[in-house]
């Protein structure tokens, strides 16, 4: 089915509570991920005609007897988010954030907890090590500062170390954002207990994961998207060669964000992943004012109230450079993922060679196979080994 005609129609954004558990329902039902979700939104108009449609959807594509997700569970999950006090920002409504919305993956919805306003601030992330060095952190505090006093809110992942300390000064200097791997209502880590509450009250706690869910180690690299989605540039302080504060670098890099980082010692494996940053082509910083002449000083956000009447006199548009680029049906998805799956075993094989496998097998493209892989890493169907070795998951 061509797409490009429907994708101009308005948004069908959720306009009661029924139709927020419909969302929740498809987004959460088996093999329903953010593209297939957004397809069928767009193919059948609203979340609950896709639900309608799901099985014999799902039965086209091979899979049998299925079942989408149970109204129960989205039930639990709305009342769990509006126990915690959490509110639901879904794709195409005014709370939601311009910068996140374009990216190629947007969560069609995600839990919010605090001032949903600051969605609208211009942001830059702040991420480094979770060891990070004494200067290193002295290095966070001093760009967490003058970031915020230059008008920026900072975004981070609330983990331990230079995440913490971005958060830490933030909140006192101005504003910030902390993205969660879990449930938005479920700190981690423990000792980040107090902090998380105080963001929760002066800033903004936002996750796509359903409340109450604990974080493993799965849910982070889908983290990591978020928070380079919704700033204009990602500021790595300190960093291990391999480690999650490149991952989030690498999505920065893909969104088209800025990214920015910190020099450190040759000898210091906490600063390897910067200098290597650098090197290949991430801009040096000094300090906050290097970050502001590469992105520009920030915008004066507009009110919240003034995004609302703007969004009411207009409703918004899907445009198509807004929207998951693929277009491939359930069908040829489930059997890429299956060719993947097949050339995959215990033995690690390179990525590059497992791309041009496909490409010789299929005509697939890189840009039609990578976000496959991710999506099967993230499924944990898959293993990414160092050396861009990828196996199947045992």
């Amino acid at each position: 089915m061509d797409l490009s005609a429907s994708l101009l129609h308005p948004t069908p954004t959720p306009q009661s509570e029924e139709d927020e558990l419909a969302w929740i329902r498809l987004l959460r039902s088996r093999r329903v991920g953010v593209a297939t979700f957004f397809r069928l939104l767009t193919e059948h108009g609203s979340a609950q005609a896709a639900l309608e449609a799901l099985p014999e959807v799902a039965a086209q594509a091979g899979v049998k007897d299925y079942t989408p997700c149970p109204p129960e569970v989205a039930e639990a999950e709305h009342r769990r988010a509006r126990f915690a006090g959490a509110k639901m920002v879904t794709w195409g409504t005014p709370n939601y954030p311009e910068l996140l919305s374009e990216i190629a993956d947007p969560p069609p919805f995600f839990w919010a907890m605090g001032d949903i306003a600051l969605l609208h601030r211009p942001m830059v992330a702040l991420i480094g090590a979770r060891n990070a060095s004494s200067i290193g952190l002295r290095m966070t505090r001093k760009l967490s500062q003058d970031l915020s006093d230059a008008g920026f809110t900072i975004v981070s992942g609330l983990a331990r170390g230079v995440d913490t300390v971005a958060h830490q000064v933030a909140l006192e200097a101005g504003h910030t954002i902390a993205v969660m791997a879990g449930g938005v209502d479920v700190i981690y880590p423990k000792e980040n207990t107090v902090l998380a509450e105080d963001i929760g009250r002066k800033g903004l706690r936002l996750s796509e994961q359903p409340p109450g869910l604990t974080p493993q180690a799965r849910h982070f690299p889908r983290r990591n998207r978020l928070i380079s989605g919704l700033a204009r540039a990602v500021v790595v302080v300190e960093a291990a060669a391999k480690s999650g504060s490149l991952i989030t670098a690498r999505n920065a890099l893909d969104q088209g964000r800025d990214v920015l980082a910190v020099p450190g010692h040759p000898f210091d494996a906490r600063a390897s992943g910067c200098n290597f940053l650098i090197r290949d082509g991430a801009a040096l910083v000094r300090g906050a004012q290097d970050v502001i002449d590469a992105i520009g000083p920030a915008i004066a956000a507009d009110t919240n109230e003034d995004a609302n009447a703007s969004a009411q006199a207009t409703p918004p548009q899907v445009e198509e450079n807004a929207r998951p680029k693929d277009k491939r049906t359930l069908a040829q998805t489930a059997a890429l993922h299956s060719q993947i799956l097949a050339r995959l075993g215990p033995s690690p094989l390179a990525e590059d060679q497992l791309i041009r496998d496909l490409g010789d097998q299929t005509g697939a493209g890189s840009g039609d196979i990578l976000p496959e892989l991710v999506n099967l890493e993230l499924e944990g169907r898959i293993t990414r080994q160092p050396g861009g070795l990828l196996s199947r998951a045992q």
